[in-house]
């Protein structure tokens, strides 16, 4: 599900989408790199990763390089600030957009209108950092145009005055989990693991959320895309005991896999697993 941008008519299955790495806005040298890394989504910082005095340089930056082809999503700046308008403005029409992400999200309204704006091909992706965007989470989560919520776990520790780590944060992840799942969103992105230079962090972390129910997880360096996409792909252990409950079941009823009970829930997580892996077609829409 990479990105290239020599790729015109390149799409980003946005719900399915598990590693969404960072790359700042006005480091173009580094967009082929980020484009190469192997995630699923290049999310294109026009936010926290750009100065202030570099926002106008970089929201060109990027309008350029969504032109040239290829799909990507873009971080803009968040509603109320000096620079939205202008994102919007110079996001909207712009050929490669494929989803935008609003921070600080916590009004469904504006993420609706913001969706309205930029067109039905671009998927609003609502950045959750703040209590009230927590309170609110159901409510964001079932806005117009939404597709995913997304937890900035850095900011949110920060507006609550709590610690960055993941006792503190279990209940806001666990949260905005069960938001998404009753709004019929797909399931979240986990916020970003600052360890650079430690795998077994980022690998420990993305297990945790894919665990809790998260579908994906912010990055901040290609180094950690591995990681995030093996911590959100069924193993082959996880397949081959689904393939085995799936020839297992017959009739609907309770059977005995490996000592085990497999009753209706366990074959539907086994569906999903492997629907997951691209072995089990998903069912047709209605």
């Amino acid at each position: 599900m990479s990105t290239d941008v020599n790729a015109s008519s390149a799409t980003l299955d946005v719900p399915s989408a598990r590693s969404w790495l960072f790359v700042p806005g006005d480091r173009g040298d580094r967009f082929a790199k980020a484009a190469a890394s192997g995630a699923d989504v290049v999310v294109y910082d026009l936010e926290d990763a750009v100065a202030a005095d570099s926002k106008e340089s970089a929201r060109s930056n990027v309008a350029r390089r969504l032109e040239a082809g290829g799909a990507a999503c873009v971080r803009i700046n968040g509603y109320g600030t000096p620079y939205y308008d202008a994102d919007v403005s110079t996001l909207s029409g712009t050929r490669g957009l494929r989803a935008v992400m609003v921070p600080k999200a916590e009004d469904p309204r504006v993420l609706a209108e913001l969706g309205d704006a930029l067109g039905p091909d671009t998927a609003v992706v609502a950045l959750v950092e703040t209590a009230l965007g927590l309170y609110r989470a159901y409510d964001l989560a079932s806005a117009r145009h939404v597709v995913r919520l997304a937890f900035g776990s850095i900011d949110f520790a920060l507006d609550l005055g709590a610690e960055e780590a993941p006792i503190p944060l279990l209940f806001a992840r666990s949260s905005l989990v069960v938001a998404s799942r009753a709004a019929g969103t797909a399931a979240p992105i986990d916020g970003v693991t600052v360890a650079l230079d430690a795998p077994s962090i980022v690998e420990t972390d993305a297990g945790a959320a894919a665990s809790l129910g998260f579908g994906g997880k912010l990055c901040v360096h290609p180094r950690q895309v591995g990681a995030v996409n093996a911590a959100f792909t069924p193993s082959e252990d996880d397949v081959r005991r689904a393939r085995q409950i799936m020839d297992s079941v017959t009739d609907g009823g309770v059977v005995r896999v490996d000592g085990r009970m497999v009753d209706r829930p366990v074959v539907e997580r086994a569906k999903l697993i492997l629907q997951r892996a691209a072995l089990l077609a998903p069912p047709p829409t209605t």
